[in-house]
């Protein structure tokens, strides 16, 4: 029997009956699909031109575009609380663009280095703080509240549809005629996202309350996540997730290059097929209403074992062919998570919980991809799989203990199976017993 009610389902495109929503999300598949390529660029730039295969270098470029994310997260987040997403969206999305075009004109001259390459994505990450909890709260004021699981798994949808274009087609033309055109084709496809911004109807947005400015302002958003431990949790089981299992930058370059000799054209398709089982994640998600945790504790185990076969596989088409499940675990988790995370959020709070949230996720790249690039360095690309997996099973572990043990969920025993969660009040869970398809929910 299925475990998802008819209550529980949606239209997989509902969300794309408002205008607002459908220039977003043309513009933002534009971009997107720039962004990957460029995102490839960068990284076979690193690993074959600027080092030899630095595993290293990679990690640190990686967590030099995140970890300011992280930095600014309680300032970005009171921005986007405090003055109009769409506005804010506008300027940083303009900086972006220009940053991308410095980047392809320093490459196309030759000035590049390492430490230039290091300074480019500190100015991205520095934008892309500001630019991703505006984003991310925007989607609630294009679409109704309950759409908002629709519009973030289409939203998904249309980053993994652009990861399934993008690598390929940037593998294809480094082989071809090198990383320059692929930097070049990112910083014109901004124009999509921009135009897509400045033709919507205003009048068709239902904006959140506008919070005060100020310190006090940083200081409420901190106040109000750590009075919420159904928030706590997700962001906890978001930060291993980053830190330990989303590291692919850095792991599928170096199996791709040093333990299956593979060229650029074939690193490219590592991204695609992992984009295999992300878009069709994100597909199942548009249909989800609403999300469970117990749906993150499946995903979870299943990312966790993918990741320890991925590293045990024994040639380069069954490594490519496991990152399929292993994309489909990591977006199920991960979209499951940003939907519960607004949904919980009260609508004048949700940029700065949203900017905690994001902070905590890339704040986990950072660090996971420094450590992880050098364990890879030291003991090769197959031990930082075997890390990410078992640390993402001990999350799945502590997750469950902690939703059975903590002061704020109840357990009532009478039925054992199915398990359904459902948040009774902003301050606790609560575990209860549910027929299978009845609308319990985070």
């Amino acid at each position: 029997m299925s475990t998802v009610s008819r209550s529980d389902r949606v239209s997989m495109f509902a969300s794309f009956g408002w205008y607002n929503y459908r220039l977003f999300w043309l513009g933002a598949l534009v971009s997107n699909i720039g962004g990957w390529m460029s995102s490839v660029a960068q990284q076979w730039m690193v690993l074959t031109e600027l080092t030899d295969h630095s595993a290293t270098a990679l990690g640190f470029q990686t967590a030099l575009s995140f970890l300011p994310v992280a930095l600014l997260a309680p300032l970005t987040g009171a921005v986007a609380d405090r003055f109009s997403k769409r506005h804010v969206l506008l300027v940083t999305q303009s900086l972006l663009a220009l940053n991308a075009f410095g980047l392809w004109l320093v490459y196309t001259t030759g000035l590049i280095t390492l430490p230039l390459a290091f300074v480019f994505g500190i100015i991205g990450g520095c934008v892309m703080a500001f630019d991703m909890p505006a984003r991310q709260a925007f989607t609630s004021e294009m679409v109704p509240a309950r759409l908002i699981p629709n519009a973030i798994g289409l939203n998904s949808a249309q980053f993994n549809a652009a990861r399934l274009a993008g690598p390929a087609v940037a593998g294809l033309l480094i082989a071809a005629v090198g990383v320059g055109p692929a930097l070049l084709i990112n910083a014109i496809s901004f124009a999509a996202v921009l135009a897509g911004l400045a033709a919507m109807r205003p009048g068709e947005l239902t904006p959140a309350p506008r919070s005060r400015g100020g310190a006090g302002a940083v200081r409420e958003g901190l106040a109000y996540v750590r009075r919420r431990p159904d928030i706590l949790l997700v962001m906890a089981v978001v930060f291993i997730l980053s830190a330990f299992g989303m590291n692919f930058p850095v792991t599928n370059s170096l199996m791709a290059t040093t333990i299956f000799g593979q060229g650029a054209g074939e690193f490219g398709a590592l991204g695609s097929a992992m984009a295999i089982g992300t878009f069709a994640a994100a597909l199942v998600a548009a249909r989800r209403q609403r999300p469970r945790f117990r749906t993150i504790l499946f995903a979870l185990g299943g990312f966790s074992l993918g990741m320890i076969a991925a590293g045990s596989a024994p040639s380069f088409p069954i490594y490519m062919l496991l990152l399929v499940p292993i994309g489909f675990c990591a977006l199920t988790i991960l979209t499951s998570c940003n939907a519960l995370v607004q949904l919980a959020a009260e609508p004048e709070f949700r940029g700065r919980v949203l900017a905690v949230y994001l902070a905590v996720n890339m704040g986990g790249t950072p660090l996971g991809s420094a450590l992880i690039g050098a364990i890879c360095q030291e003991w090769g690309a197959r031990a930082g799989l075997w890390v990410g997996g078992l640390a993402t099973a001990l999350a799945a572990v502590a997750m469950g203990l902690w939703l059975v043990l903590h002061d704020g969920v109840r357990l009532r025993l009478r039925r054992v199976w199915p398990l359904r969660f459902r948040v009774h009040n902003p301050g606790a869970l609560t575990v209860t017993p549910t027929e299978p398809g009845v609308g319990a929910h985070a």
